[in-house]
């Protein structure tokens, strides 16, 4: 069963409008979160799927600290957990040792990083680089050797190059996720990417998106 432990987001993407739509990050309390937990229990749930706009965010707003960890530690005593839309910026060393210490925690993480090119990156407002993205993937996976990583990426953003792909289809190959999405970059009205300069030509998106996924059938 999905549970759901925060509504809302702080985090300000150039091309999201769920911040607007949703409002700010707003926690549940743990003890409001372990509640639920145990009701699904009861009814028969062996596996509590946790989502957020960003889980790595918990607690923050509530807390003044990220609580996803703590959070994590009671639930094990309840069912099994799995992971969705932890941001790789917040996954920290506490996290991955908790994801590696509990046996109840599935091996397996959602991150959606979106790009791996810095000036993307950097365009839409993520607060992550190639560089960290490379540095915490490896962390993950030599710390917990059989975890297996989705992430979704977005090609066609505003201003970008063959370069800039290029960079992204390289980080493809060399990452080899289990599991990939892609989605061709839309004009969303109200965001800041919506009046960027150098918007992209649909074929062009569609080409580079067909080109991800061949890479990535190819990988899975």
């Amino acid at each position: 069963s999905y549970l759901k432990i925060a509504e809302g987001c702080d985090n300000i993407c150039s091309y999201c409008i769920i911040p607007e739509i949703r409002g700010p990050y707003r926690s549940r309390t743990i003890e409001n979160v372990i509640e639920e937990a145990e009701m699904l229990s009861k009814s028969g749930c062996k596996e509590l799927i946790l989502i957020a706009q960003d889980l790595t965010y918990y607690g923050i707003d509530n807390y003044g600290k990220p609580m996803l960890s703590t959070l994590l530690r009671k639930l094990c005593k309840i069912e099994g957990i799995r992971l969705l839309y932890c941001y790789e910026e917040r996954i920290d060393d506490e996290l991955i040792r908790t994801i590696a210490s509990e046996d109840k925690i599935c091996n397996y993480i959602d991150i959606p990083i979106q790009h791996a090119s810095d000036k993307i990156l950097d365009n839409m407002n993520r607060a992550t680089t190639n560089e960290s993205l490379y540095r915490t993937l490896s962390k993950l996976r030599s710390q917990i050797p059989d975890i297996h990583i989705r992430t979704t990426l977005i090609v066609g953003f505003p201003g970008e190059t063959e370069e800039d792909f290029n960079i992204l289809s390289d980080f493809v190959s060399d990452q080899k996720f289990s599991r990939l999405g892609v989605f061709t970059y839309s004009r969303e009205e109200g965001t800041a990417a919506a009046t960027m300069d150098n918007q992209i030509p649909e074929d062009i998106k569609q080409e580079r998106l067909d080109c991800i996924m061949m890479k990535q059938m190819e990988i899975s």
